[in-house]
């Protein structure tokens, strides 16, 4: 398989992972009201029991792949949610749904978890930066395409057709994967599948400072992310009255990010990572305390406009902490990539899922809370990003990242 390839294939196992959150977001409110869900926060749980289910089983797949390899959890993963998919067809209520969104996410986690083992397995330092943001780029189609595809098929018929297409493009990947993708695992890196072991590559994983606290700090930036997500339909719909204009503006940011990814690869291999994430942080803790700040003290509802760009520039810095924090968190532990890439996941989603879920819980009728939010994350971000480094930023402590 050839690096163009390979690139495509990796994202868009990643990309079935936001394909299942972003393209049903159009379709929350009616399918509130074909469950008799009346409170609209509610509604937010079709993404929180994903989130939830998504984050837990990553736990599992790393210790599974380090030891009967990358391929075989791989397309089991991709069986439970092709499955679940269709089953949604013939759910009868919205505890059901919930449900069965839970156990998508757990066989998406799958897709999350062994694609950036397979990655790690590849390439490592700037090189690995590199590919993981081309990888992004390519991820961040979905976003760009995923609400819009979601509003085109509600025009043809109901929420339940999106599911549908989620499990018909599943079993495409799927058939991709079987059929281009070897074994990835080096055969001296195969671990045990005992308690003992597993217990062991947990703590050489936790017991790492590096590691943990780009993995914290990268939990609570993509937070904000979820928190946004929680609560997009509300704040395009709601507040600012966009209609079947709401994938559009949905678009128009993820095409910031998905650029962001592209400038980041094309730049990470001369500043390296820590300079381009350090940078990024920083950047995106100046704009929105910025935005924060016109939220505060400007014109309630903000103008869409300012909205969309304050939104915008903060995606943009997103796009270059993202696949960096995840390279710095992964690169001491390569060893133990499949069990790393499950507990980094885990903590990462779990945890952003929850601060996403408050973000978006906190939704009263303005963009306030989401706004704070964004900055509140950012400040933690830096915290832990300082303690990972001892005090000290931009300092690259090898040529390699």
């Amino acid at each position: 398989m050839g690096r163009v390839e390979f690139i495509g294939l990796m994202a868009m196992l990643m990309a079935l992972n936001a394909l299942a959150i972003d393209i049903m977001l159009p379709g929350l409110q009616q399918i509130g009201a074909a469950l008799g869900v009346e409170n609209e926060n509610h509604r937010q749980y079709v993404v929180s029991a994903y989130l939830f289910g998504f984050g837990l089983a990553q736990l599992a797949y790393g210790p599974v792949s380090d030891r009967f390899g990358r391929r075989k959890p791989m397309l089991f993963g991709l069986a439970v949610y092709v499955i679940s998919s269709l089953a949604v067809v013939a759910v009868p209520s919205f505890a059901g749904l919930l449900a069965l969104r839970f156990i998508q996410g757990i066989g998406s986690a799958a897709m999350r978890v062994i694609t950036i083992s397979i990655v790690r397995d590849i390439y490592g330092g700037r090189a690995m930066a590199e590919v993981m943001s081309l990888i992004m780029m390519v991820f961040m189609v979905v976003p760009v395409i995923a609400p819009g595809t979601g509003q085109i098929i509600l025009l043809f018929g109901d929420w339940h057709l999106i599911f549908v297409f989620m499990a018909l493009v599943a079993l495409a990947v799927a058939g991709w994967m079987y059929i281009r993708l070897p074994e990835t695992l080096h055969q001296e890196d195969v671990r045990p599948f005992t308690v003992t072991s597993v217990l062991d590559g947990f703590r050489i994983v936790l017991t790492n400072r590096v590691a943990l606290c780009y993995t914290i700090a990268s939990m609570f930036i993509f937070g904000a992310l979820f928190g946004f997500i929680n609560s997009a339909q509300q704040v395009y719909v709601g507040i600012y009255g966009l209609g079947v204009w709401f994938s559009a503006a949905f678009a128009a940011v993820a095409v910031f990010m998905a650029f962001s990814s592209f400038v980041n690869a094309r730049l990470v291999g001369r500043f390296g990572m820590r300079g381009l994430s350090h940078a990024s942080l920083l950047g995106f803790i100046g704009i929105t305390c910025l935005w924060l700040l016109v939220q505060v003290f400007g014109p309630q509802p903000m103008p869409f406009p300012l909205f969309l760009a304050f939104f915008a520039l903060a995606m943009f810095q997103f796009g270059w902490i993202g696949s960096n924090f995840n390279s710095l968190a992964m690169e001491p532990l390569g060893h133990v990539a499949g069990t790393a890439s499950s507990v980094l996941g885990f903590m990462g989603t779990i945890g952003g899922g929850m601060i996403g879920a408050m973000i978006g819980q906190a939704f009263d009728g303005t963009a306030l809370p989401m706004v704070a939010g964004f900055f509140a994350v950012s400040i933690v971000g830096l915290v832990f990003v300082l303690i990972a480094e001892k005090g000290r930023l931009f300092r690259a402590q090898n040529p390699r990242v």
